[in-house]
């Protein structure tokens, strides 16, 4: 078995950056090893950037950019990227919205034809906007509304975010969506949709200058938006006091308790805490060797299923969070109590060398293997640079990882784990205690 310092460098990817004279920033990584390109645009606007009261915009307009151009009917622009044999789609989040297509290598010029055409020249009337209103309505009924998780958490992040946007779901409240106008499309679209708010990256087989002569030809005629605003977010208050929540579902499958704690984001030039609370997530609940795994599922038997997960891909302050579902019998009183007590006891005994030297060489390893997808590089570095941080970040971030120590995870731990800055929340359903107490009963 190779050690960490025989392992292949990581970091070290074939990136070359550009910035065309109507600010549009341009990030192309060299992948030789197939004759395929992913083409992605960036735009540094997502749901957090939303007007108040026009929650799900962001996401709505993600929809309408496939509703044609001046040049392109409805649905045209899927169609021909599938004629080329490729795939395309979209995604929105807090902090950006992300447009896509994975095509030959030679049909880049195509794709970026058609991506900066839409860029400047969407076409939208009333009777689209109506009817992707809809789709996003019923999206929401059928991956929020009909899945008590997902409004479990839902409140459990309105909870943690009283003013920030954080706190406002990506696809938006239901009651906001169902308003949400042309003009509220059109408005965000000539805001936001503009060169000097976006970042395209390409990533495949190849040539940077090459690259950089198709995006001339095709972005650089567009004019920037002068009036583009200044990314200011509203900010959250000191929280003072730990949070509690609920929430009783009949579709519940299995309780379940979760913890969140508001936690500092990756900074450019400085990651190293976010660093530490990656590698602490992984030490707490990150497998099957997990702390919380070994004691609450293994030792204890009293949890089917823990977790603890932390992503610091994030423009403001993100969060920690901690799960357990309790095996039947268990109550989530009880679930809450043995999920503090791993806590308890890490903080106590620290974190232990061996486990801290195999969880880096696991996190080594997966870097390495991620540089074989093309796609996932492409959506690392674009996420980056949506989220304020630099290329150098991303190449440096291997590096940091590794050079977390045992007493940087523990300073993280002893910062994060704070409980004024908490949310816990109970999922269950109305007769949960009702069978939890019958089954105690029985078991007696």
């Amino acid at each position: 078995m190779a050690l960490a310092e025989d392992a292949p460098e990581v970091g070290n990817d074939a990136v070359t950056t550009f910035e065309l004279d109507n600010g549009l920033e341009l990030v192309v990584i060299e992948d030789h090893r197939a004759p395929v390109v992913t083409h992605m645009v960036w735009y540094r606007a997502g749901s957090a950037d939303e007007p108040p009261g026009r929650s799900g915009i962001a996401h709505f307009l993600e929809h309408l950019l496939f509703k044609g151009t001046d040049t392109l009917a409805p649905g045209e622009f899927s169609a021909t990227v599938a004629k080329q044999g490729g795939n395309d789609n979209a995604f929105t989040s807090y902090d950006f919205t992300a447009y896509f297509q994975r095509v030959a290598a030679d049909r880049l010029d195509l794709m970026m034809q058609m991506e900066a055409d839409r860029m400047v020249n969407l076409k939208l009337d009333e009777e689209n906007v109506a009817t992707e209103r809809d789709v996003i309505i019923e999206e929401r009924n059928s991956r929020v509304e009909n899945n008590p998780n997902a409004l479990f958490r839902e409140q459990l992040n309105a909870a943690q975010y009283l003013n920030h946007r954080y706190g406002t779901p990506i696809i938006g409240w239901q009651n906001e969506m169902s308003q949400l106008t042309l003009e509220d499309a059109k408005e965000f679209y000539r805001t936001y949709y503009a060169p000097n708010d976006a970042i395209v990256v390409v990533a495949g087989d190849v040539n940077p200058e090459e690259v950089l002569a198709l995006a001339e030809k095709h972005y650089g005629a567009i004019p920037a938006n002068p009036d583009l605003p200044e990314r200011v977010r509203t900010e959250e208050p000191r929280q003072m006091a730990a949070r509690r929540l609920t929430m009783e579902d009949p579709r519940v499958p299995q309780p379940y308790v979760m913890r969140s704690y508001l936690a500092p984001e990756r900074d450019s030039g400085a990651q190293e805490e976010a660093a530490a609370l990656s590698i602490l997530a992984e030490i707490l609940g990150g497998g099957t060797t997990s702390l919380m795994a070994e004691k609450l599922q293994f030792d204890e038997q009293i949890a089917v299923q823990s977790a603890a997960w932390y992503d610091g891909m994030s423009l403001d302050e993100t969060t920690f969070t901690l799960l357990v579902v309790p095996v039947p019998g268990v109550s989530l009183p009880e679930a809450e109590e043995a999920m503090d007590g791993v806590i308890e006891t890490f903080m106590e005994t620290g974190v232990d060398a061996d486990q801290l030297e195999r969880i880096k060489m696991q996190v080594r390893a997966a870097e390495i293997y991620a540089r074989d997808d093309v796609n996932g590089l492409a959506n690392r570095y674009g996420a980056a640079l949506a989220s304020s941080l630099t290329v150098e970040d991303v190449q440096n971030w291997p590096k940091v990882l590794q050079e977390v120590t045992a007493e940087d995870v523990m300073e993280a731990a002893r910062n994060v784990f704070q409980p004024r800055n908490s949310v816990t929340g109970y999922l269950t359903r109305p007769d949960a205690t009702a069978d939890a107490t019958a089954t105690t009963e029985t078991a007696q």
